[in-house]
């Protein structure tokens, strides 16, 4: 299921996709969607803000949740993208984490370090299909984290 750098493989795509969704709909079916905690909820909210400022701006006809970069794309690097290169994975990573606090059990754990490790692989597989689609990727790495603000 190996890749060569730059050139998409549709079975990993979808394969790194299914894992993605499979992980989010076990953490929904073990324990609540809405976190009962107010700080945690507070924090889900935050994460599904993050996530729709991403989306509204790369422009919501444009979202794919398939990491091959589309034909005619072009290279988003404002809104949360100024700060982060992976806005929507970072969202999806604190929300579920708000969900797993809130209800933690060692099979919610399991579940989202399975997503964790899923997101960091897709992540790494959509920056060398970026990197390869836009020359100019590698300067813009150099000015934004990857999933933290100042951090990572």
């Amino acid at each position: 299921m190996r890749a060569s750098s730059g050139r998409p493989n549709l079975l990993k795509s979808y394969t790194l996709v299914a894992i993605q969704f499979g992980a989010l709909g076990l953490l929904a079916l073990t324990g609540p969607i809405l976190a009962r905690h107010p700080l945690l909820l507070t924090l889900e909210v935050a994460a599904l803000a993050l996530g729709l400022w991403a989306i509204l701006t790369v422009r919501i006809h444009k979202v794919s949740v398939i990491p091959d970069v589309r034909q005619g794309a072009r290279l988003v690097s404002d809104g949360p993208y100024r700060w982060i290169r992976h806005p929507m994975y970072a969202s999806i990573l604190l929300g579920a984490l708000a969900l797993v606090l809130d209800a933690p059990t060692p099979a919610r754990w399991l579940i989202y370090g399975v997503l964790a490790v899923d997101l960091l692989v897709k992540l790494n597989y959509e920056e060398r299909l970026l990197l390869a689609a836009f020359p100019h990727y590698a300067a813009y790495q150099e000015t934004s984290k990857r999933l933290i603000p100042f951090l990572y």
